[in-house]
């Protein structure tokens, strides 16, 4: 008899422990579609500090992480054996953390979003724009890489053993931290000089650089390296501490305005006013010419040739190589329709010897 009743009462222990843990999720629940319609009125009322891209990353998490709190909080009036109890706390607190990091996560690529979507990168003086999408794609990056760590850490420290074994590890393995230390050098280097260039930001994402010979543009940037993209859609995969140990260029460092030169060779009797003004009429029916400069300067006189370059500006890297193109080719035409005899050519004296100009004697 005694052990019948001793039955029922672990039976209506283990039904009130099961219940209570429902109730509790169903009220987190509760909670969770409160919050979210007093966010959703508060986005259309217009308020600065709730806006949807952000609260729109914190539903899923937010759907798991509240209840969870409220199983947390009932969870000291369980009436499960303890053995059970502490293993259930256990599997809270790690869902718990788990699903606290993924809203810190969610929450910084919403603040990502938000402050991104104030700067446009499309814009022809976009300079600023680059310089904030740079900076905030690394700092993201950085804040991620913390709180993945920190979270994996307070998993780790919720299991006794473990943080018992962490301790006399950290206490006499000093040698396997140096062997280590080494052994991550590069990439411990790599880190920090993300950290460097997301604020003294020798590159930016959208400028347009030349390295190792190939002219592209900064396509992204993360804590260990950057993705270039090559003029012929290849992509150049560099670790990011070559921008601060190896020289490049930077064409759009200052500015996304560029200035281009197109050379040309032509004979001595070329009417350089002539060209000059051709230059300046091409350069005027052109979109991709920004008007901000031009010109046309000799720049070397050759035995053979006179060499011309002409200056042209444009807003962008792309519109800079297709107005040289054009620059050239209408050049190139104009000379051979309106002086065809100035096209480089090659001069040649024919002189006679004295004696071959001697009259021959009559036989």
């Amino acid at each position: 008899m005694q052990e019948l009743f001793s039955g029922l009462q672990i039976w209506q222990s283990t039904v009130y422990s099961f219940a209570l843990i429902f109730i509790a999720m169903i009220m987190g629940l509760i909670l969770y579609a409160l919050l979210f319609r007093l966010l959703d009125k508060a986005a259309r009322f217009g308020l600065p500090m709730v806006d949807t891209r952000l609260t729109d990353r914190w539903v899923s998490p937010a759907r798991v992480i509240l209840p969870l709190l409220m199983a947390m909080i009932v969870a000291p009036y369980l009436l499960f054996h303890p053995e059970i109890t502490r293993l259930l706390r256990h599997i809270f607190a790690l869902s718990f953390i788990a699903s606290g990091t993924w809203l810190l996560i969610n929450t910084s690529f919403g603040v990502q979003e938000v402050i991104l979507s104030k700067y446009d990168i499309i814009a022809e003086d976009n300079l600023k724009a680059r310089t904030v999408h740079t900076q905030i794609h690394v700092l993201v990056r950085i804040f991620i890489v913390v709180i993945v760590i920190l979270a994996i850490a307070l998993a780790l420290m919720t299991f006794p053993r473990i943080r018992q074994i962490g301790f006399s590890i950290l206490a006499s393995a000093g040698i396997i931290g140096i062997i280590a230390g080494i052994a991550a050098q590069r990439s411990i280097a790599n880190f920090l000089a993300g950290i460097q260039i997301a604020f003294s930001q020798p590159i930016r994402i959208d400028d347009v650089v030349i390295l190792e010979g190939e002219w592209g543009v900064i396509e992204k940037i993360t804590l260990t390296y950057v993705v270039v993209r090559l003029w012929d859609l290849r992509r150049l995969v560099v670790p990011i501490i070559y921008f601060l140990e190896k020289p490049f260029q930077n064409w759009t460092h200052t500015g996304s305005n560029l200035l281009g030169t197109v050379l040309l060779h032509a004979d001595y009797m070329l009417p350089v006013q002539e060209l000059r003004e051709e230059l300046h009429r091409v350069l005027s029916g052109s979109a991709l010419w920004n008007g901000k400069a031009w010109a046309l300067h000799v720049t070397e006189a050759k035995e053979q040739t006179l060499e011309l370059r002409a200056m042209v500006s444009a807003d962008n890297a792309g519109n800079l190589w297709e107005l040289r193109c054009y620059v050239r080719e209408k050049l190139t035409e104009f000379v051979k329709l309106h002086h065809p005899g100035c096209l480089p050519r090659l001069r040649a004296e024919v002189s006679r010897h004295p004696e071959d100009e001697r009259v021959p004697e009559d036989s």
